[in-house]
């Protein structure tokens, strides 16, 4: 039977100032509500779908077409002008330590011509964050709240037809006033209106310790009274979407205009049988860089979309129908039983049931630095909130929109990824390329017009005159879209997306686009033992007990706990049996109802957890017996600090008891006695006599964990036999009980991965927080540690000065009883030093490390919520192999991204020249508005998704990484592009001066316009060839591997196929003459030269030395500017 909760219901939250973070008004799909840390999360499907940024790991970009990413604060019209004297340095940027300055100045700088496409996937650093304005709300609403909760009596009368909906369906409470009881925070008014937290179980429903009957009815009256996890998304973005942001283009505008006014005066000319040919061919050029540009974009963000599935796949642990079980975040719902341990993220606004030593950061959501200690007095939990310590269960009062989490979620979906160092890099590029481009056009504009005055007088001007102006202006503003290079940081995106798809088939999830790119140049990793280099499959194998070392027998293959008998007296037994099944947060369940009769119990919690729960089922302990005849009064869960865990239980005859387990070192520095002999018998411990035993599993390569007790005094037990959460469990003078070896196999394929590291020029130190010596023994089994190497561990490393530790770092390799701030420290001096480091966590107080680092991953197996949170890579199997894997994929995206690079500046180059030398020498410009479109579709689009989406290859990882300073554009890439620009020009100069003869046309009526085609068909042939020619910057062979790239190979034969459309059929709207079959012939043949070209240029040496020419111009750029404003300002 429900309670009737009429009286003392608080006050709804709609009389708390809530309006500014409403949800959307309708929305077609939702998102499950998890918290993340969406100021770094990746824009990945949400830069196109608008609003992922509820997924684990994932974050929305804006409304693509508001283009307001490209505008920084105090954004002014003359800012236009910025780039034309913006340097290199401009966009010098940090993938994470940056400020929004940082985000502001390289933005201003950038010389763009669609901003809606170019900052789809870039937040509006203009806007305030959402995250305030909550932080804000809950400082100044929660003392309101309280005050007008002290009028609960005026106001316990409250009913609406939610209250009457939530009674029909058995529920006493409705959202509204669960809302209110959390907005409140009251947990004297909690426990005199409902009864506390077991009068607000009864009201919904549910049992505080078994949680709802999980049945499907069961749920689905929850969802209908209290809603899903889950907060409004936008719906994804249709292609017609894409197609308007690809439109957004203001040169492609302008092009229009001149083809519509070109339309106009042809028709007015020639008539409509002629004079409409050139307008329409530009107008359905620029219709198909559109439609071209759209569908890329399109399948960009259905790759997206994909991941952002992956990231979806969240887990809770609750309590349903007396089960501990995982379920997916989707399907939490009010009344459910919520197990929260250390690094969870509340995944909804709760109630504490019980806890131990609760310890939460309320950061995201008050504001406030200082943890919040859970307890009775204090038992309300916020979703978007992090258990820093502690164990505990909580019952969910409010999920999705019903939270302060769902509405600033909901909010955020609106907000964007910051840019990645090579986006921003190559914005400096293509703004430099662009600008030289700019200038190229006005003179090509100027040289024409004035060959045009200079041979017509204004008396003889007509509207052929007028038409030729047009023509002219078209091919100034063409050249402007082929020279800024606007593919050139969107390459980068679109390397990214295809990279992130395939890593996700490596098992690594990347939650943070920078960190793909970044992992390519990562000089040194630092990663965990337990899990990432070991198979995390723990079992005891040994144990000391009495005086003597037991080897026990293999576990059973099937799961089965195989007993065993070490000869214990029945003392120590159970006393050991209390410690395995008391000190622990874990669990173990019963067989599923249709498993085997012979199934093995399923054991919950850490590795360490189930083989010591499993050990107690081997020594014939009873789970539920052993936890049903004693009480536990207080928990303090393991955590990396402390390295161990402790419990005070109550016994059955009264006897108040605690129990310690952790790392021998430091539980036997508290042991004063041992229980010595068969008979139990308690005797003094000398000091050390145990160190050879602990050595001696060490150097076996098995972690050492000791088991210790002791009887308390009546006088040691506070008063009322109540241990609060602040208080201190005794830890003198304890007892020993035994020692455990347990062994954690290295993973099979972790020593190859290790030496793959280090062909790479990739240093792999091991940070573990075991023993020296069982560090040691790993290292040197996996690779690691090698004969120069040295091992140290986090006390004495910590003791070190900075000079010391840099003197240090270059030879350690081993970092054993490392702490969570030792992992910092060596994360940032290693920075310091200039190495790209990139970091493994798994714990809740490795997410600084991860931070700091410049690319942190996280466990997905092993790893807490908090460490996922702070981390750029979720490796989802916990295999060091994932993490090499990584790095070699994002040596693939830098690779591709130069591969990219010099073919589109080798286009430029020859196209910017060849359109300016003639325009000089001959009055017209050899490609037309309509040819120069179509080529800059092919180096731009096409070409990007030709050739940053080339899988990588074992060859990567056999170069050193690339520096953190290091130019982009290297000397391999300048002699490239010297090259075959260099060909290119000779070869078009040649045909310009000579084809008519070569080619057997110099006496026809159309040579000019057939020369004109021979030049634009072989500058295109040029261009796919040398296509095939940027797949590989070194190597001779530029072929290899090209037939598993089947992007590639459609992409080439579709351009050749459309080249031949374009020269034989579509004449008329190209500006072309159909060429005979030897003539086409010829010319693909002459283009196909550039490949031995290719090749000989591969033969010129070079230093390994990256060219610093762009730098030094940006420099000598800057300091001449810089002389002139003190010059100006002087004056």
């Amino acid at each position: 039977m429900v309670e009737d909760s009429s009286a003392g219901e608080p006050l709804p939250p709609s009389t708390a100032p809530s309006a500014s973070l409403d949800a959307p008004a309708s929305s077609d799909s939702s998102q499950p509500l998890l918290p993340p840390d969406t100021a770094e999360a990746p824009a990945t499907s949400a830069s196109d779908t608008g609003a992922d940024s509820g997924a684990p790991a994932a974050a929305a970009a804006p409304a693509a077409g508001d283009g307001e990413g490209a505008k920084a604060p105090g954004w002014k019209w003359r800012d236009a002008l910025l780039p034309l004297r913006a340097g290199l340095g401009d966009f010098d940027y940090d993938a994470k330590h940056h400020s929004k300055e940082d985000q502001s100045r390289w933005r201003k700088m950038s010389l763009v011509r669609n901003a809606a496409r170019r900052f789809r996937y870039t937040h509006n650093i203009s806007q305030p964050d959402p995250r305030e304005l909550v932080v804000n709300r809950l400082r100044v609403g929660a003392s309101a709240i309280k005050a007008v909760t002290r009028f609960k009596s005026v106001l316990s009368r409250i009913s609406d037809a939610a209250v009457k909906a939530a009674r029909a369906d058995g529920f006493g409470l409705s959202a509204k006033q669960l809302e209110g009881i959390m907005a409140g925070q009251d947990a004297a008014a909690l426990q005199s209106s409902y009864g506390g937290v077991e009068g607000i179980a009864r009201r919904l429903d549910t049992d505080p310790h078994n949680g709802i009957t999980a049945t499907a009815e069961d749920v689905a009256r929850r969802v209908k009274v209290y809603g899903t996890n889950t907060y409004p998304e936008k719906p994804p973005k249709t292609f017609f979407e894409f197609v308007w942001d690809a439109m957004q283009d203001m040169t492609l505008w302008i092009l229009a205009v001149c083809a519509v006014f070109s339309l106009l005066v042809g028709i007015v000319t020639e008539g409509w049988q002629e004079g409409w040919y050139d307008g329409a061919g530009i107008l359905l050029s620029i219709l198909l860089v559109v439609f071209v540009t759209a569908t890329s974009d399109y399948r960009q963000s259905l790759q997206f979309r994909l991941l952002d599935a992956e990231k979806k796949k969240v887990t809770v642990e609750v309590v349903r129908g007396g089960v501990r079980k995982a379920l997916s975040v989707f399907d939490l719902v009010v009344g459910d039983v919520i197990v929260l341990s250390t690094g969870d993220i509340v995944p909804a606004d709760a109630l504490l049931i019980q806890g131990h030593s609760l310890v939460v950061d309320e950061s995201s959501m008050t504001g406030e630095s200082v943890p919040a200690y859970k307890g009775k007095e204090a038992p309300f939990f916020l979703a978007g909130t992090k258990v820093q310590d502690g164990h505990g269960t909580a019952l969910a009062t409010g999920v999705g929109m019903h939270t302060e989490w769902g509405q600033l979620m909901a909010k955020l979906s609106d907000s964007g990824d910051d840019e990645t160092p090579l986006q921003v890099k190559l914005s400096g590029v293509a703004t430099l390329i662009g600008r030289v481009g700019l200038y190229v056009a006005l003179l090509v504009f100027f040289v024409l017009m004035f060959r045009l005055l200079r041979s017509t007088s204004l008396w003889d001007w007509s509207f052929h005159h007028t038409l030729e102006v047009v023509h002219f202006f078209a091919i100034a503003v063409t050249i402007v879209v082929v020279a800024v290079p606007e593919g050139l940081p969107l390459a980068v995106t679109l390397s990214l997306a295809f990279a992130m798809k395939k890593m996700m088939r490596d098992k690594a999830l990347v939650r943070k686009l920078a960190a793909c790119e970044t992992m390519g140049s990562a000089t040194t990793i630092c990663s965990d033992k337990t899990g990432t280099l070991t198979a995390n499959q723990m079992t005891v194998v040994q144990t000391w007990l009495m005086g003597s070392v037991h080897v026990l027998p293999p576990q059973d293959p099937t799961g089965a706990p195989a007993p065993v008998d070490l000869g214990l007296p029945e003392s120590l037994r159970a006393s050991l049996l209390l410690n395995f099944f008391l000190n622990t947060s874990g669990d173990v369940q019963p067989p599923a109802p249709d498993a085997p009769p012979s199934a093995a119990p399923v054991l919950l919690g850490t590795p360490t957890e189930q083989a010591m729960l499993a050990l107690g089922l081997r020594l014939g302990g009873e789970w539920a017996a052993v936890r049903g005849s004693v009480e536990v009064l207080k928990l303090q869960p393991f955590n990396s600090q402390r390295k161990r865990m402790g419990a005070v239980v109550r016994l059955a005859d009264g006897t108040v008891r605690v129990l310690w387990k952790g790392a021998a070192e430091m539980v036997l520095a508290t042991c004063s006695q041992v229980v010595s002999n068969a008979q139990g018998v308690v005797a003094p411990l000398p000091s050390g006599s145990l160190d050879s035993v602990v050595l001696g599993f060490a150097d076996n390569a098995l972690r050492t964990l000791t088991l210790a007790y002791r009887d308390l005094r009546p006088d040691e037990v506070p008063e009322g036999g109540v241990w609060g959460d602040r208080d201190e469990i005794p830890d003198n003078d304890l007892v020993l009980q035994a020692v455990v070896g347990i062994k954690d196999p290295l993973r099979a394929e972790v020593p190859l991965a290790v030496q793959t590291c280090k062909t790479a020029g990739i240093v792999v130190r091991m940070v573990t927080g075991d023993n020296l010596n069982t560090a040691i023994a790993i290292a040197r089994e996996c690779g690691i540690l090698t004969e120069t190497g040295e091992a140290i561990e986090g006390p004495k490393f910590r003791q070190l000065s900075k000079d010391q530790m840099m003197a240090l770092l270059p030879r350690l390799q081993v970092m054993a009883r490392s702490s969570p701030t030792d992992k910092h420290t060596l994360v940032s001096v290693l920075r310091e030093m200039g190495e790209v480091v990139a970091v493994t966590g798994d714990g809740t107080n490795d997410a600084p490390a991860l931070k700091e680092a410049d690319i942190g991953l996280a466990m997905g197996i092993a790893g807490t919520e908090v460490a996922k949170e702070s981390a750029d890579v979720i490796v989802m199997d916990d295999n060091f192999s994932s993490v090499v894997n990584v790095a070699k994929w994002g040596r693939s995206v830098y690779a591709n991204i130069q591969k990219f690079v010099q073919f589109q500046l080798t286009v430029n180059i020859v196209a910017l020249v060849t359109n300016f030398v003639s325009a000089c020498t001959t009055g017209s410009a050899p490609l037309t508005a309509v040819q120069l479109l179509w080529v800059n579709l092919i180096m731009d689009t096409l070409g990007a998704l030709a050739l940053a989406t080339e899988p990588p290859d074992e060859e990567l990882m056999k170069v050193a990484p690339v520096g953190r300073r290091a130019p982009f554009i290297s000397a391999v890439m300048w002699r490239n592009i010297i090259c075959q620009a260099l060909f290119q020009l000779l070869t078009l100069a040649a045909i310009m001066a000579w084809g008519p003869w070569v080619f057997g046309f110099a006496h026809a009526p159309d040579a000019a316009q057939r020369l004109d085609t021979v030049v634009f068909n072989t500058f295109v042939f040029c261009q796919l060839f040398n296509e095939v020619n940027s797949r590989e910057m070194e190597r001779v062979n530029v072929v290899q591997g090209m037939e598993k790239n089947g992007i590639f190979l459609g992409i080439l034969l579709a351009s050749t196929a459309f080249q031949v459309l374009l020269v034989q059929v579509l004449g008329k709207f190209a500006s072309t003459v159909p060429l005979t079959p030897l003539q086409f012939i010829a010319c693909i043949l002459i283009a196909s030269l550039s490949l031995p070209v290719a090749v000989a240029g591969k033969m010129i040496q070079l230093p390994k030395q990256p060219v610093r020419m762009l730098q030094q111009m940006s420099l000598h750029y800057r300091d001449v500017a810089q002389d002139f404003k003190q010059k100006h300002h002087a004056e």
